[in-house]
């Protein structure tokens, strides 16, 4: 019975989410206007920037400011309400909710890990992929470090550990994989996901880690360049098989988290945060937007859709008093 109704519900959210859309047109232009504030995370920005354009297309007398800086600045700023808001690529923590923290998931992306193009190991690290106990002994316990260490081979060059100095879901979902917390990955800290991608393009013993929106060109859809994806192995038996050979380009990779293929680390879902539920009409129709035909966007622009089912309980967030 609790199925049924379930579905029931789903499906009467998805109706509604249909109506608003065709009503989106008839009425959106009419009596909306405001500034809408937000920071937080690189992961989200880029997608962020997209719905702000689109939006302010249909309503033209809303402006929207939005900043990067990391997670914990969104967080941070939001809580304190300094953004209307925070853009959060993490799992909202306790303490957080404690403090008013309320949110709704918008999207989903994943963090991958990078090396230079121009590696002195790059073909077997393609061939072979590296496993996770590997890049433990390369980020949090120190003990491989050189090239042949990582790759069972004779290179003795130092590898170049690059993490972030910004409080950040990125390191967050790396260090989670990894099987720790961001403070525990070792490396030179740089700031910013553009900071970190550009620190690897530079040192071509470099290995760091992105989210996959800092890793592929927006046009081409290929790496950008000076910087290759570093495959994962995931089932540990030393080489990457066909079903784990999905980094090429961008549209593969989002295809493989979208149907579970890139098992880890998992994709995440980005949030939208506020200190409470927001009680500006401008806010919540962006965000009633960005749930609904705000979604189209989303594909095209490197990320991966939330499933209808999600869609449908972020929306009941929204109308739920």
């Amino acid at each position: 019975m609790r199925k049924i109704l379930s579905g029931v519900l789903v499906v009467s959210v998805l109706a509604l989410v249909g109506c608003e859309r065709r009503g989106a047109e008839q009425s959106g232009r009419e009596g909306l206007s405001g500034t809408i504030t937000m920071s937080g995370a690189w992961a989200l920005y880029p997608m962020a920037v997209r719905w702000a354009e689109e939006f302010q297309k249909m309503y033209p007398t809303v402006k929207i400011d939005i900043g990067a800086g990391g997670a914990g600045k969104g967080m941070a700023d939001c809580l304190a309400e300094m953004v209307d808001i925070g853009m959060v690529s993490r799992d909202i923590y306790p303490v957080e909710i404690e403090k008013g923290a309320w949110w709704v998931s918008v999207t989903k992306d994943a963090v991958v890990p990078t090396v230079n193009e121009d590696n002195p190991v790059l073909d077997e690290l393609l061939a072979k992929g590296v496993k996770r106990e590997t890049f433990i002994d390369i980020w949090i316990t120190g003990k491989i470090k050189s090239w042949g260490e990582a790759t069972g081979g004779n290179n003795d060059e130092q590898i170049h550990v690059y993490t972030r100095s910004d409080a950040c879901g990125a390191a967050g979902t790396w260090a989670k994989f990894l099987g720790g917390n961001q403070e525990d990955l070792g490396g030179v800290g740089v700031y910013g996901d553009p900071g970190l991608a550009e620190a690897v393009v530079k040192d071509a013993l470099g290995i760091g880690f992105n989210n996959i929106n800092y890793v592929y060109d927006t046009k081409s859809k290929e790496q950008i360049g000076g910087i290759r994806v570093l495959p994962i192995d995931f089932d540990g038996n030393g080489l990457i098989d066909e079903g784990e050979n999905f980094y090429e380009g961008r549209d593969e990779i989002v295809e493989a988290i979208a149907d579970g293929r890139y098992l880890s680390p998992p994709a995440r879902n980005l949030h939208f945060v506020s200190q409470g539920k927001p009680k500006r009409k401008v806010v919540m129709e962006f965000m009633r937007w960005v749930l609904t035909d705000g979604q189209e966007y989303v594909g095209e622009s490197g990320y991966i859709n939330l499933t209808e089912e999600k869609i449908a309980g972020e929306l009941e967030k929204l109308e739920s008093e």
